[in-house]
């Protein structure tokens, strides 16, 4: 039976990914504190656990990543897209907490717990974690939150209260994304939903080699929703 290695509060340093377990558990324990965190992602390894269990440090194989010019826009969804209006940034903490809180198919819980939304809302502050949020009427009704982490946007979840809504949220953030000079989405694990709009299964370890090539260099824009942007992008 592998023993997965068990970090420590003051040490940062993280197993090597390639030596997950099958299942793709890198480590257990430490804590969420930022630096840790963001360490974690530019090594490309994400934390995912349960309620009551330890913090579990994640690099699955094979990895399920959007490349951006393989986003399938399908003519139903460009109309959906019409039937919202959109912010970035703006509700970063609430888009977390409807992702926590929203039943999905298939799942009786949540990882996103109130340590994890207190973690990235620090991130938030910080300019690496980032929302797309969409509106009916006023409302928030659908939308997702995850990281910049140079060159790649590591998606963490999203959330729809009214039909197509997150997957609308999703078709803003490529658009945007595409033009800013993004190499890809990390989409983490793979789902129906996600391979629906495009998202592919790629060996971990060419993964990591993205990772390691465009992890590191932030690209310095400023993250707000862009009308020219969205306008380009839908009429293609």
């Amino acid at each position: 039976m592998t023993q997965i290695p068990k970090l420590h509060k003051y040490d940062f340093t993280f197993p090597d990914p390639n030596n997950a377990t099958e299942d793709g558990i890198v480590a257990w324990g430490g804590d969420l504190n930022p630096t840790r965190l963001l360490k974690a992602y530019r090594e490309g390894i994400f934390p995912w656990y349960g309620k009551n269990d330890p913090i579990l440090w994640w690099s699955p194989d094979p990895r399920l990543i959007l490349e951006l010019d393989e986003f399938r826009l399908s003519r139903s969804l460009k109309k959906s897209v019409k039937k919202f209006t959109y912010k970035i940034d703006t509700q970063f903490v609430q888009v977390m907490q409807n992702c926590a809180t929203t039943p999905r198919e298939g799942q009786s819980g949540t990882w996103i717990n109130d340590d994890m939304i207190e973690a990235y809302e620090v991130l938030y502050g910080m300019q690496k974690a980032h929302s797309v949020e969409a509106y009916k009427d006023g409302n928030l009704v659908g939308g997702l939150y995850g990281l910049s982490i140079g060159k790649i946007f590591c998606g963490e979840s999203m959330f729809a209260h009214e039909n197509d809504a997150s997957k609308a949220a999703f078709t803003i953030l490529v658009a945007h994304l595409k033009k800013w000079g993004y190499d890809c989405i990390d989409c983490q694990v793979p789902t129906n939903h996600l391979k629906s709009l495009g998202a592919k299964e790629i060996l971990r370890k060419k993964f990591l080699q993205r990772i390691k090539q465009n992890g590191f260099e932030d690209i310095q824009i400023r993250w707000e929703l862009d009308q020219e942007i969205m306008k380009d992008f839908l009429a293609c």
